[in-house]
C-alpha cells in the first residue's frame, strides 16, 4: 500500500454523492485509494459523471439510485451494489432532506420525512452494510450544527440530526466489538446547492463569515477531509464521536 493511497483496496458507499458534500467525500475517498458506490436520488447525470471521473482515477465506481429513507429502496440499493462489490469497508450516510418551516407549521408528514430520511436511513444502511464488513469497517454519518443549536425554520431537520447523532452513539456501542467504528461529522455552514433553499441563506453565510476564527468560508472539501481522517487506521480508537467541522463557529459566542 503506497503512502499516498492509505485506503487502497477499500470499498466505500457514499449516499447523496452526486452533488455537494457527498460528491467531495466520494472524490476524497477515491483519491485515497477507495473504489466507490455512488448513491443518488434525483441527480443521475451528475452521479454518472462523477463515476466517470472516479474511473479516470483508476477506481471502480458505480452509480445507484435509491431513496435512503425507504426500506424497500435500501434493499434495492444493496442488491445493485452487490453486482459490483462483494464488501463495504466504509459507509458514509450523507444523503439528507427535510422541510424548512417553523415548527408551528409542521405536520406529521413533515416529521416522518425528516426523521426517516435523516435518521432512520442510517439504521437501514447499517443493517445492510454491516454483514458486508466481516473484518471491520467505518460508518460515518453527516450531521449539522442544527442538531445542537436552534436555527430558524430548521426545527424538524435539527431534531432529526440530533436523533442521528444519538443513533451513531448506539451503533458505535453495538458494533465496536466487531471492529466497526461509527462516528459523526457535523458541518457548519457550507455553501452548496442545498443552502439555496434556506430563506435566510445570505444571513447564515454572513454570520458564519463574521464569527468563524479559522476563516470566512467552509467548503465541501473541508468536510470531506474530516470524513477521510475518520477512515484512516490512525483513527481506529475514535468511536461514537461527533467531529465538528466549522472553523470554530460554534465556540464563538
Amino acid at each position: 500500500m503506497s503512502s499516498n493511497a492509505p485506503l487502497a483496496g477499500k470499498t466505500a458507499l457514499v449516499t447523496g454523492a452526486a452533488r455537494g458534500i457527498g460528491r467531495a467525500i466520494a472524490h476524497k475517498l477515491a483519491s485515497a485509494g477507495c473504489d466507490v458506490a455512488v448513491n443518488y436520488y434525483n441527480s443521475q447525470d451528475e452521479a454518472e459523471a462523477l463515476c466517470a471521473e472516479l474511473r479516470a482515477m483508476g477506481r471502480r465506481a458505480c452509480a445507484i439510485k435509491a431513496s435512503v429513507g425507504m426500506a424497500d429502496s435500501i434493499d434495492e440499493l444493496f442488491d445493485e451494489l452487490k453486482k459490483t462489490f462483494d464488501r463495504v469497508d466504509i459507509l458514509v450516510s450523507n444523503a439528507a432532506s427535510g422541510v424548512l418551516k417553523p415548527a408551528m407549521e409542521m405536520s406529521l408528514k413533515h416529521w416522518r420525512w425528516c426523521m426517516e430520511t435523516n435518521a432512520l436511513a442510517l439504521a437501514l444502511l447499517a443493517q445492510h452494510a454491516v454483514p458486508m464488513m466481516p473484518t471491520g469497517g467505518r460508518i460515518i454519518a453527516l450531521s449539522s450544527l442544527g442538531a445542537q443549536r436552534a436555527m430558524p425554520a430548521y426545527g424538524f431537520i435539527g431534531a432529526s440530526k440530533a436523533a442521528l447523532e444519538s443513533l451513531v452513539r448506539t451503533l458505535a456501542q453495538e458494533l465496536g466489538p466487531r471492529g466497526i467504528r461509527v462516528n459523526t461529522v457535523s458541518a457548519g455552514v457550507v455553501e452548496t446547492d442545498a443552502l439555496a433553499y434556506f430563506p435566510n441563506r445570505e444571513q447564515l453565510l454572513e454570520s458564519f463569515a463574521q464569527r468563524t476564527p479559522a476563516g470566512p468560508t467552509l467548503t465541501p472539501q473541508d468536510v470531506a477531509g474530516a470524513v477521510y481522517l475518520l477512515c484512516l487506521p490512525e483513527a481506529g480508537m475514535i468511536n461514537g464521536h461527533t467531529l465538528v467541522v466549522d472553523g470554530g463557529f460554534a465556540i464563538s459566542g
